[in-house]
């Protein structure tokens, strides 16, 4: 009985232990830059600043990928998008561009910054990222 215990505890601490060591995921989705893209941006500066080991994806689709276009910039400050999404590019974020968008707006990948990837469907990858991957789910 006490042996069973033992083992009991031991199995309790081991899968308490893996679930502290556990990597937050987040999915950011932003499918308009012009009202998402600096606020998202900032929220996932802040994010990392706050808890730089997330592992954290933004996943972009209809006018959500103006911002990953070259030379693209916020309306009101004109901040250009890319210095910031390089930077965090940087410290692991991946950016994510869906290629319904591209071929519904007849758009070409040589539009966009390089710090982006290309996934087929914007709605379709953060549904797997939730569903499969254990993401959390953001839209700023």
């Amino acid at each position: 009985m006490n042996r069973l215990f033992k083992i009991f505890a031991a199995s309790v601490l081991a899968a308490t232990a893996s679930l502290a060591m556990a990597q937050d995921k987040v999915v950011y989705h932003i499918d308009q830059a012009a009202t998402q893209g600096l606020k998202g941006l900032r929220n996932i500066r802040n994010h990392m600043d706050t808890a730089p080991d997330t592992k954290i994806v933004v996943v972009t689709h209809a006018e959500g990928v103006d911002m990953l276009m070259e030379g693209a910039k916020e309306e009101k400050s004109k901040t250009e998008y890319a210095p910031l999404v390089s930077a965090l590019k940087a410290r692991g974020v991946r950016f994510e561009i869906c290629e319904i968008t591209l071929k519904n707006r007849n758009l070409k990948k040589d539009q966009f910054i390089l710090d982006a990837d290309y996934t087929p469907s914007g709605v379709v990858r953060i549904a797997q990222l939730q569903a499969r991957e254990n993401y959390a789910y953001i839209k700023p």
